[in-house]
């Protein structure tokens, strides 16, 4: 703010005409810096999902039209890894299928970083675009589509924690063989895990120490159990959210014929350098998604408070 200050009383002071037009340029220029800065910082702050800061897995498609949209399917590729390349994020190819002419027919490329599926994922969808086909004689425009799928990269481990104010400890007395003095006490235990509704017991050990020590064991590897089907069942959803690559379900709009523009049909910002987002300039549309998408968010906290507000 100061360096800010300091620009445009050098501005106002300086009476060359030509030194106040390029102190004004560089003050345009720290405008710019400042007005990044702080997208950044409240793109961060957007980034509050269980899954933001994984790594990314990113599939491309192209949609029916041959040459053209396989073409297309490979500029968007090229697009996400500059993107990634501006951030310092590290990508790696998975798996390739070029086109027999030009273009790819699927892309699958990881892309390793802090927030990097949280910063891809509102990139989900169909991608159209229009322009000059370098491929037709006739230089006729075409509309192209690819679809863009991004999930995260799951970890290698689930780490079970289990915290003791989440347990419901009960002991009781067991029947069962063994004589007289076995299970005469309550040594049998019941560990119930709270929030999932998880139960395990144990109660073949004479010792009660035993019998909790071997139901935990058996509540970890249930707990461990309800968190894979919990993936699983998130995996099939995002399968199952695949739009079809079609005009009506796109998402992003790239036009170079008979304009320039790009729009977001979901949060309706527009760039009319396409060239610089191609380039993998796309963080405003990442930023205005994240947005939108914490609205509704908090629509629904409001609405949630107000319902629980007591009554006068």
């Amino acid at each position: 703010m100061g360096d800010l200050q300091a620009y445009l009383h050098l501005a106002a002071e300086e009476g060359d005409a030509q030194q106040k037009q390029q102190l004004l340029a560089e003050l345009a220029g720290e405008l710019d810096s400042a007005d990044r800065f702080v997208s950044d910082l409240e793109t961060r702050t957007l980034l509050a999902g269980e899954s933001d800061r994984l790594n990314a897995i990113v599939n491309i498609k192209p949609g029916a039209g041959g040459t053209e949209s396989q073409d297309w399917a490979e500029m968007l590729l090229r697009l996400y890894l500059k993107w990634a390349e501006h951030h310092g994020f590290r990508t790696a190819i998975l798996e390739i299928t070029s086109g027999e002419e030009a273009g790819i027919k699927s892309v699958t490329f990881r892309v390793e970083g802090e927030n990097a599926y949280g910063l891809l994922s509102g990139e989900s969808g169909v991608h159209r675009l229009v322009r000059i086909s370098p491929f037709d004689q006739a230089a006729r425009r075409h509309t192209s589509f690819a679809s863009v799928f991004v999930i995260p990269e799951v970890e290698d481990r689930i780490e079970v924690v289990i915290k003791p104010e989440e347990l419901r400890i009960d002991t009781f007395r067991a029947g069962g063989h063994g004589g007289q003095h076995v299970n005469m006490t309550d040594s049998a235990v019941r560990i119930t895990h709270l929030p999932t509704g998880i139960v395990a017991q144990c109660q073949n050990e004479r010792s009660q120490h035993k019998n909790r020590e071997m139901a935990m064991k058996v509540l970890r590897s249930r707990i461990y159990e309800f968190e894979l089907e919990k993936r699983r069942e998130e995996a099939r959803k995002l399968e199952d959210a695949k739009p079809e690559i079609s005009f009506g379900s796109q998402i992003r709009s790239y036009v170079l014929q008979p304009y320039q523009l790009v729009k977001d049909h979901r949060t309706k910002l527009e760039i009319g350098d396409v060239q610089s987002v191609l380039d993998g300039e796309i963080d405003p549309f990442i930023h205005a998604y994240l947005v939108a998408r914490r609205a509704p968010a908090q629509a629904a906290t409001v609405a949630a408070e107000t319902e629980e507000e007591p009554e006068d």
